[in-house]
């Protein structure tokens, strides 16, 4: 599947895609905890929002780091690099935090605007999985395969949010 190098590429998955699984997986953590131990959808969203943020910070950090000693550039440069590199991991947040939102909106009271937004995170992952099966060749097997460990990863959070609570 050839890309196309004037469309934005906002969740870096045709870079890679680290950012946006990575940015998917924290969300879906904080949700996965916050949800019982916050009073309402705007502190879990404040929540995501700043546990997101410093994850997204220290990964920043560690690419513009890496990218200075590795390859010696210039620690300007190498922020530059870094922001186009992590700005995935930010990104990643806004589809989980919209359904938490509109789940509210819609009438669901917390838990069940949590469980919406942690569905929407493993969707996400499993679809992240399968077009990165998709790029990589794979058959129809394959790319099931790959949307199914992709999944795995969300429903292991979903595992950690029942036994949390």
């Amino acid at each position: 599947m050839p890309s196309d190098p004037d469309r934005p590429d906002l969740l870096g998955l045709r870079r890679g895609g680290e950012g946006a699984i990575t940015g998917t997986v924290v969300c879906a953590a904080v949700i996965a905890y916050g949800a019982g131990h916050v009073d309402s959808t705007g502190q879990l969203s404040i929540a995501i929002l700043g546990t997101v943020a410093v994850y997204w910070i220290a990964h920043l950090h560690a690419v513009t780091i890496g990218s200075s000693l590795t390859h010696r550039h210039h620690p300007v440069a190498a922020l530059r690099h870094a922001l186009v590199e992590t700005l995935p991991i930010l990104g990643a947040s806004i589809v989980p935090l919209v359904v938490l939102l509109l789940a509210t909106l819609l009438g669901a009271d917390l838990r069940g605007a949590a469980w919406a937004a942690l569905i929407a995170t493993i969707a996400l992952l499993t679809a992240y999985s399968y077009v990165a099966g998709v790029r990589g060749g794979l058959d129809l097997g394959g790319r099931v395969a790959s949307a199914a460990a992709g999944a795995g990863v969300g429903l292991l959070v979903a595992l950690l949010k029942v036994l949390l609570h």
